[in-house]
């Protein structure tokens, strides 16, 4: 089984939470498409480095993009769902995550994903606003989440690190936090996102080792947009301009660095279950 987890959100560069005008979800259609090109460079990458992981693919781009799901599939990667339409948890009801939920599986199986076993909310969206979310994804036999991010603001620093098991009424699921650090007393986002590109590869793959010490595998997550060599450049709020813009010159060769430095692999096999076609 591989050490650790390597995973995917597989979105547009325009998929951002809370944003409107020029990005609101109506003007999704108007907006260049950026996702193919994108992730056709990180699936190189993966194949030089010899690495396989998850993807948590968004049924829009699916249903719009079947063929890539399918390239997907192709480079022996596991297939996810990052929910239908970007929505974050804590805005539906369960009625309507329900729903969310069965219009992305329909989408990934249409484009030729056999079972889709794994669920990461848009925005790390499932937390103590949303925690209902776990049950409803075991009553749609969903196998694991990688939602809950132990970090303060998105989730909570008190959320265990490593994975572990979430009973629910449906019946349970494994839990897949992304990995975190610590820097001036607090947990740090090493994971991914913001934290993972402004950390020197080498200080990435000591705190892996660290983790890796304690017997707890490590999971990175990254976007396809951040591999951009030229990325659309839009007006966001201050905060929200930072996650998504922060040094993202040079990502794509640390991360390369990072993902030759160990061992990575998808997360459905890290936790043991029976390995399946993507």
């Amino acid at each position: 089984m591989p050490r650790n987890c390597l995973t995917v959100d597989v979105e547009e560069w325009f998929h951002i939470c809370g944003v409107g005008g020029p990005l609101s979800r109506e003007n999704w259609y108007r907006l260049p498409s950026r996702v193919i090109g994108n992730t056709h460079q990180l699936l190189d990458m993966l194949d030089r480095c010899h690495v396989r992981g998850t993807f948590f693919v968004l049924g829009w781009i699916a249903e719009r993009y079947p063929r890539l799901v399918e390239q997907i599939r192709a480079g022996g990667h596991e297939i996810a769902s990052h929910g239908y339409s970007h929505i974050p948890v804590y805005d539906l009801t369960p009625d309507s995550f329900a729903a969310e939920l069965d219009q992305s599986v329909a989408a990934l199986r249409a484009a030729g994903a056999a079972e889709v076993r794994g669920f990461r909310a848009p925005q790390w969206s499932i937390n103590d606003r949303s925690l209902w979310a776990l049950d409803v994804l075991a009553r749609k036999s969903f196998r694991f989440d990688s939602s809950l991010a132990p970090l303060r603001i998105i989730g909570n620093p008190a959320y265990p690190q490593e994975p572990h098991t979430r009973t629910t009424a449906s019946g349970d699921l494994i839990e897949v936090p992304p990995m975190v650090d610590r820097r001036l007393g607090q947990n740090f986002p090493l994971g991914g996102g913001w934290g993972l590109r402004m950390t020197r590869p080498d200080r990435v793959l000591k705190a892996i080792d660290a983790q890796n010490r304690r017997g707890i595998p490590a999971t990175l997550f990254v976007h396809p947009w951040e591999l951009d060599p030229d990325p659309p450049r839009v007006r966001l709020p201050l905060a929200k301009r930072f996650v998504h813009y922060f040094r993202l010159e040079g990502f794509a060769s640390r991360l390369e660095i990072v993902l030759r430095g160990n061992q990575f692999g998808p997360i459905g096999e890290a936790i043991g279950l029976q390995s399946i076609q993507a």
